[in-house]
């Protein structure tokens, strides 16, 4: 059975896709093509949206990026309303999204376990003790 998406979703993902388009190619900054949208969480009466995007760059750059969005939100807002058609555009709220950090930490985290030697395992010591029992 398909799953039933609600009419907050379907506008959450158009801005999404939207916003991502008009940060690329709107903001006045050389590092703007960095910033990724990675969610959109619209509340259920469509006046606040909690927007959650990601920068690859250094922190310094990262804070000057948050920044430049806060300074934007306003403009990026009106830009949304020229190709959303709702009768209250919401009000929009950045955040920085640490999943994507946190990920790589923890698969970097997983190869290097994966790296280390293997431990003996269980069933070959209980058969090498058995052998040398016999030979004694």
């Amino acid at each position: 059975m398909a799953k039933q998406f609600t009419r907050a979703d379907r506008v959450a993902q158009q801005i999404q896709r939207d916003l991502a388009t008009v940060i690329r190619a709107e903001l006045d900054h050389p590092q703007a093509s960095l910033i990724t949208i990675t969610d959109v969480e619209v509340t259920r009466d469509y006046s606040h949206a909690n927007v959650f995007y990601t920068f690859l760059g250094t922190e310094e750059q990262g804070k000057d990026i948050a920044s430049l969005i806060e300074r934007a939100k306003g403009f990026l807002r009106s830009q949304l309303a020229r190709g959303i058609s709702l009768y209250k555009m919401p009000e929009l709220h950045f955040e920085y999204d640490h999943s994507v950090e946190h990920g790589m930490n923890l698969s970097r985290l997983i190869d290097q376990a994966t790296s280390l030697p293997k431990a003996p395992e269980d069933d070959e010591l209980g058969a090498d003790d058995e052998k040398s029992a016999g030979k004694e």
